[in-house]
């Protein structure tokens, strides 16, 4: 029997004896403000036991989780465990409002679940307002002991954590735009593990190196933890092979460039067999907004270096796409294929999910942006209103008055989603409308883009369940002819998919989680203005079917 202790800073991190089919690994968070030192300007930050990005959890399938978090920062937090299904443990999701109250200052609340038939890269962050800039870190569920890998075992694996960076407060950031009206600032700067590298001087000395053998093949566990872009990941000279996306095993697929959404991972294998030196591995921001929107057009680097090079010359730059190569990025993500698919061949629940911005107008002018308004989030036509109860909660207990379960299977009006909307569709209905599905139901969802405002790509993400993309495309969804070119055999299996520019994307999954499911943009400011919606699966016929009660120390509102 072996018992592990692991200190980390000040809090104790240990792992307790094995039982039959898991471990019991229990993690102790510690939320508190600290200086922090970034981009030539010094910003009192919210991190996690001191780290940004947080510690890395380094688990394995069928190990259960106990994590008590103690904020000690001076705001309300919640932390979500992004792609892990919560079977069970909904409880345990961390969407604030949505599966729980905020931990608020000075408590401590525990999350407590299993991981349980998944494996691969994930990741955890703060999900309330801009935290997650700050509060993120890698989980890493490695295969169940026993187990190996559906690929050659690599020689070492690196987190890669790709994140945004703002010489401000990131909570006076947003509370700066919902004052004015508008959207959040943009970035100062993009970063790879905290830093955003050579071409920025105060960053180059302490810019990621990555040292790698020739000859040897590495597993890169990339996590984008970006708040409000989409982006180019290459390394000079190296080809990549995914191997997994959202912690969900493809078939091997080579590629130069990647294309990582806000909130998606990705496992790729690269061998060192190129001349030894030293070479960048750059990311740069796929931005699909017509010209005229601003973006931080810069170049964030780290180093991957050869072990016996003796070059002491700049490293290698790779050449990226130009930032607003659409094909490229419907290139990537519609060649990848689900490594072992399941696909549901029939539907229960057909919806039609019109998404993108929307305009509210401002009383007495006081807000107006925008073409004499301010900047929602909408889905369907209805921009999502948190409740000041959580969902699950009022769910559970059969609370009135929380949330209605109207929320539509369709938009109200057909219209030309892409092109050029009149003003008169611009302004949304408000709302905590949620969608009941039934437990274990096919769903399909057709995701389409409007055109509102901009046209850009959009990050879907959905809690408590995995999905399959079964069909992407330009233009409004043509329920007629496009379900003929449906891909039913071994489509890509996410938990977060990028609508196309100006398209559309379906999506299907079986509701076969009870609970209460939050379905949202990962731009974290569409997010907050309301771009999502909220699923409820219903329990199934028996106990291991069923959500469980609350936590007794489940926070409060």
């Amino acid at each position: 029997m072996a018992v592990l202790s692991i200190a980390l800073l000040l809090c104790l991190v240990f792992v307790a004896p094995w039982a039959i089919c898991a471990a019991r690994v229990h993690r102790r968070f510690t939320i508190r403000t600290q200086n922090v030192a970034r981009v030539c300007n010094t910003q009192t930050i919210v991190t996690v036991n001191g780290r940004y990005p947080g510690p890395t959890l380094r688990v394995h399938e069928g190990d259960n989780l106990v994590i008590d978090v103690m904020n000690k920062g001076p705001y309300n937090i919640t932390l979500h465990w992004h792609g892990v299904k919560q079977i069970r443990s909904a409880w345990a999701d961390g969407p604030g409002y949505i599966t729980q109250c905020p931990i608020t200052p000075g408590t401590k609340y525990t999350y407590n679940f299993t991981i349980t038939g998944q494996e691969g890269t994930m990741w955890w962050h703060a999900h309330m307002t801009y935290l997650r800039a700050t509060v993120n870190g890698a989980l890493i569920i490695l295969p169940r002991h026993g187990k190996t890998y559906p690929f050659p075992k690599p020689h070492a694996e690196f987190p890669i954590i790709l994140g945004e960076w703002w010489n401000a407060n990131v909570e006076n950031v947003l509370a700066d735009a919902i004052r004015r009206g508008g959207v959040p600032n943009d970035s100062d700067a993009y970063t790879i593990n905290s830093q955003p590298g050579d071409f920025f001087p105060c960053s180059a000395n302490d810019t990621t190196r990555f040292m790698v053998e020739r000859g040897k093949t590495y597993l890169l566990r990339i996590i984008s933890c970006a708040m409000i872009h989409a982006s180019f990941f290459k390394i000079a000279q190296h080809k990549m092979t995914v191997v997994a996306v959202d912690a969900l095993y493809t078939k091997p697929y080579e590629t130069d460039v990647l294309v990582i959404q806000p909130g998606n991972t990705m496992d790729v294998l690269i061998t060192a067999g190129q001349e030894s030196g030293r070479y960048y591995i750059g990311t740069r921001v796929y931005n699909s907004q017509p010209q005229g929107f601003e973006f931080l057009n810069t170049t964030t680097t780290a180093i991957l270096e050869y072990h016996d090079s003796t070059n002491t010359s700049a490293p290698v730059l790779p050449d990226f796409p130009a930032f607003n190569d659409t094909p490229t990025a419907f290139k990537f993500s519609t060649e990848l294929r689900s490594l072992n698919a399941s696909v549901p061949q029939t539907v229960d629940e057909e919806m039609f999910i019109t998404e993108g911005l929307a305009l509210a107008s401002c009383p007495n002018n006081s807000c107006a942006v925008i073409n004499g308004g301010r900047p929602l989030g909408s889905m369907n036509n209805i921009s999502f209103v948190l409740p000041e109860i959580s969902i699950l909660q009022a769910y559970y207990y059969g609370i009135d008055g929380v949330y209605t379960t109207d929320f539509p299977d369709n938009p109200p009006l057909v219209f030309n989603y892409t092109g050029a909307v009149p003003m008169g569709l611009w302004q949304p209905d408000f709302g905590t409308r949620v969608k009941v599905l039934k437990f274990n139901s096919s769903v399909q969802i057709v995701l389409q883009n409007t055109g509102i405002l901009t046209i850009q790509n959009h990050p879907i993400h959905l809690h408590g369940h995995d999905f399959y993309v079964v069909g992407q495309g330009f233009g409004n969804y043509n329920s007629q002819t496009d379900p003929a070119n449906f891909n039913l055999v071994d489509p890509q299996l996410l938990n977060t998919v990028g609508v196309p520019t100006g398209g559309w994307a379906v999506i299907r999954f079986i509701a076969n989680n009870p609970g209460v499911w939050l379905m949202h943009c990962h731009f974290e400011s569409h997010s907050e203005l309301g771009f999502e919606t909220v699923f409820i699966t219903e329990n199934g016929p028996g106990n291991s079917e069923s959500l469980p009660p609350p936590p007794r120390d489940l926070p409060k509102c």
